[in-house]
């Protein structure tokens, strides 16, 4: 773990989906899925806390509405629930953990400090996580 941020894993039904992701620093230090004795949660800085949490496909993204970019997504991008502490962390695409302010940036963790081949990984997660959506089952992200 370094300083700044976290590089991390994502997997889907084990061998469907596999990308790496960068957040923020880990500051749930005991692993316990809450700040607490002496841990701190720092506003935009700050990896969300272990746990699992479900991911909603509906809520529309005034931000990344307007970006022709993500234009397929019409404007939803994936958005963990019930975060302690926290509140509109997404799964998004971006580079470094400058470009987390405290959500899930997706991509290939071939260069040290950041992920690459970002929009590219995104667009693979949307199409599974959106087809699991519209087919009616629960998303689950499990951070540990």
């Amino acid at each position: 773990m370094c300083e700044r941020y976290t590089i991390g894993h994502m997997r889907i039904d084990e061998a469907q989906f596999r990308c790496d992701t960068i957040e923020d620093k880990v500051r749930d230090v005991n692993r316990n899925g809450k700040f607490d004795n002496g841990e701190k949660k720092i506003a935009k800085v700050t990896a969300i806390p272990f746990g699992t949490y479900e991911v909603s496909m509906r809520i529309v993204s005034p931000s990344y509405s307007k970006k022709k970019a993500f234009a397929f997504t019409e404007g939803r991008m994936p958005r963990l629930l019930e975060v302690p502490e926290f509140s509109g962390v997404l799964i998004h695409t971006g580079n470094t953990e400058e470009d987390s302010a405290g959500c899930i940036i997706v991509g290939e963790n071939k260069v040290v400090g950041k992920v690459i081949n970002s929009m590219q990984t995104f667009k693979k997660l949307w199409r599974i996580l959106d087809e699991a959506h519209k087919e009616g089952r629960k998303i689950y992200i499990t951070i540990e």
